[in-house]
């Protein structure tokens, strides 16, 4: 477990930051811009659950964790002096992001046309959540060109981005109140 009695150490001042294996980073270093972005997807998820309860409140709890995780891997380099029993996403942790995305899509209304981002507090708020685990997901990925990044993780963001969409037609009466895409709709 984690122990913080110091929240500021002065040790960034210098544009540096440390990672999981105690090595510094740039803090605009790819990596640390993944996990960052990580960071920011799991603070919306927090602003989202400011609208649900229930079944939904407790996946998002339960995922707002596993972003904990992905961030802890990401932060921990795979070829690194602590890569060895660091924190790793797992195919499982993936595997269960498909069975809720199948569960929660199944009921909905079929989709006739692209989403705009809206509707529900609690559905507006998802759309912003899923854009945030693209841009995460589209750095991971960054990352991976140049140095060893764990497929799971990758993957877990992939397979979020589309839970998060599902959640936020779920969130607009199943789909019913989703706002829809005009093609065209405002040209003189």
């Amino acid at each position: 477990m984690v122990k913080l009695t110091k929240i500021y150490t002065r040790g960034g001042d210098g544009g540096e930051t440390s990672l999981g294996d105690g090595s510094r980073r740039a803090k605009d270093d790819i990596r640390v811009a993944a996990y960052g972005t990580v960071d920011e997807a799991n603070s919306v998820i927090g602003l989202v659950r400011l609208h649900t309860d229930g079944d939904l409140d407790r996946l998002l709890s339960r995922i707002q964790n596993d972003l904990f995780d992905l961030g802890a891997d990401l932060c921990t380099p795979e070829d690194g002096r602590k890569a060895e029993g660091a924190l790793r996403m797992t195919d499982g942790q993936v595997e269960r992001l498909e069975k809720e995305i199948d569960a929660y899509n199944e009921p909905l209304a079929d989709l006739t046309s692209f989403i705009l981002p809206g509707g529900s507090p609690a559905a507006a708020h998802l759309h912003l959540a899923r854009t945030v685990a693209r841009r995460a997901e589209r750095e991971t990925i960054e990352l991976a060109r140049s140095e060893t990044v764990n497929p799971a993780a990758v993957k877990y963001l992939n397979r979020l981005s589309d839970l998060l969409f599902v959640l936020s037609r779920h969130c607009n009466d199943g789909g019913k109140a989703d706002v829809l895409w005009v093609p065209g709709a405002n040209r003189p």
